[in-house]
């Protein structure tokens, strides 16, 4: 019997109390346990340290925004406050950390930056060492100016990627004690609005979610200076499908056989076979995510599940994952969880 641990973060806007928490039994092939892990205002984003003991989250305070860090009891799933850095105006709307819990980044929609973060031993964060700010706009009336949506670490942690929905672009920085410095950019689709991003884990391909044009950019990554380059673009909707659709997270499965892409509005997880000799996707089917706008959705860590957050009607949804066809199966629509946006795992360490 195998039980895994998940956490929701959610908008406090109306009746969620701030971070959520559950458990996934893969023998019952249920969700259960739902119960409040943290009180916190607008913990939109979270992410969880890679050995468990740390969950670091966006958080309002008042008139300020900034990240905040917990310390998690794995056995529980108990959270406890340890610190929080807020400035003056909206808070982020993504946050991650490294492997090695030493960073915290952050991407501000509102004001258009990214934020880096030194960790102490003991988890908390320290002030901000780099605050760097965007320029640019697109043709959307949403991009009348930079609206950053993702920054973390490449998966060698080489270097941090910001993905730019404001000014269609992403941008590759080196880090050095936390401080960033740009090196690369690409400039995608005008008017796609690049909102995520994820990484081929053996090829050197990424692919990036766009909320606007609701499509997976599939790109190749030069992994010695950051750089990308345009391959293919892929639409997440039917061609039939005329009505408002934002697109929303993206996910590839462990074996890269597989990208998961949201579509808001559609209110379907899209499905995309990988070719692994040059990174273009194949079109599987979609997904009905059973409720109103799919903000997100995880890949549990033994890959047989996966578990979607519909905003709207504030409900998790509990998925079985085929992994040779990449096919989900619903078993599970009831959860209530009040206005979920991230949904993440704690990490299968043993």
């Amino acid at each position: 019997m195998t039980k895994y641990t998940g956490f929701v973060g959610t908008y406090t806007k109306g009746d969620s109390k701030g971070i959520y928490s559950f458990t996934l039994d893969t023998s019952l092939s249920k969700i259960m346990d739902v119960q409040v892990a943290a009180e916190l205002e607008n913990p939109t984003y979270l992410t969880v340290s890679e050995n468990n003991q740390f969950i670091y989250s966006v958080v309002k305070d008042g008139d300020e925004g900034g990240v905040g860090a917990l310390s998690l009891d794995p056995q529980t799933g108990k959270l406890t406050h340890l610190n929080k850095v807020t400035t003056a105006g909206s808070p982020p709307c993504h946050v991650s950390v490294g492997k090695e819990n030493r960073n915290v980044f952050s991407a501000n929609y509102h004001k258009g930056t990214i934020e880096s973060y030194l960790i102490n031993e003991d988890g908390t964060i320290l002030p901000a060492t780099s605050v760097v700010e965007h320029h640019g706009s697109g043709p959307d009336p949403r991009q009348d100016k930079p609206h950053t949506h993702y920054s973390a670490f490449t998966p060698d942690e080489k270097f941090v990627i910001a993905v730019e929905l404001g000014a269609d672009k992403i941008f590759s920085y080196e880090v050095s004690n936390g401080v960033l410095k740009e090196i690369n950019q690409l400039t995608v689709k005008s008017g796609s609005g690049p909102r995520h991003i994820v990484f081929h884990p053996t090829q050197k391909f990424a692919y990036v979610m766009t909320e606007f044009s609701s499509e997976v950019i599939v790109l190749a990554y030069n992994d010695m200076d950051a750089s990308f380059t345009e391959i293919e673009y892929k639409s997440t909707l039917p061609e039939s499908f005329s009505e408002n659709n934002q697109g929303s997270a993206i996910h590839i499965s462990s074996d890269g056989k597989f990208i998961y892409a949201g579509n808001r509005g559609h209110n379907t997880i899209a499905i995309f076979k990988v070719n692994e000799e040059n990174g273009t996707l194949t079109f599987v089917e979609h997904t009905s995510t059973e409720g109103n706008w799919p903000r997100d959705f995880v890949l549990d860590p033994s890959e047989k599940f996966i578990v979607a957050s519909n905003q709207e009607s504030s409900n998790l949804v509990l998925f079985s994952r085929d992994a040779q066809t990449g096919k989900l199966t619903l078993i599970q629509s009831d959860i209530n969880v009040p206005d979920p946006v991230c949904v993440k795992f704690l990490n299968d360490v043993g």
